[in-house]
């Protein structure tokens, strides 16, 4: 699989998805004007990615400082097919990045940790 690098723009984050290495980075903020068409490659390739994976350990880091409902659902999406890989025997590590100032980021980590049960969320302070 090619890696993917999409450089951030003022409505949408950086992306960079290292297939051999199993790391994927979401940065920046989030409010494309049409969120499923700029999700939908990087999910589809995700689901590519996660049918190959036996016994992996993935690192997820998303350092979101804003996102809209539109880009929640997307995500929401992107989290399922990772934590159906994790529920499949892989070990999938979400780093929720979050400003120590900002509870409503905080927050939504603290409430993906509730909805995706199979993943191993862990909320830290972006310093």
């Amino acid at each position: 699989m090619q890696n993917i690098h999409l450089a951030a723009t003022s409505m949408t984050p950086a992306i960079e998805f290292d297939f051999a290495r199993h790391h994927l980075s979401l940065r920046g903020e989030s409010y494309p004007e049409n969120a499923q068409a700029f999700y939908q490659p990087l999910i589809a390739s995700l689901s590519d990615y996660c049918q190959t994976l036996r016994n992996a350990t993935v690192t997820v880091e998303v350092a979101l400082a804003y996102f809209n409902s539109a880009s929640t659902k997307s995500l929401f999406t992107l989290f399922s097919v990772l934590n159906q890989a994790a529920a499949r025997g892989n070990h999938i590590v979400l780093d929720w990045l979050h400003d120590p100032e900002d509870d409503t980021i905080l927050e939504f980590g603290q409430e993906l940790a509730d909805d995706f049960v199979a993943l191993e969320v862990r909320c830290l302070e972006r310093i």
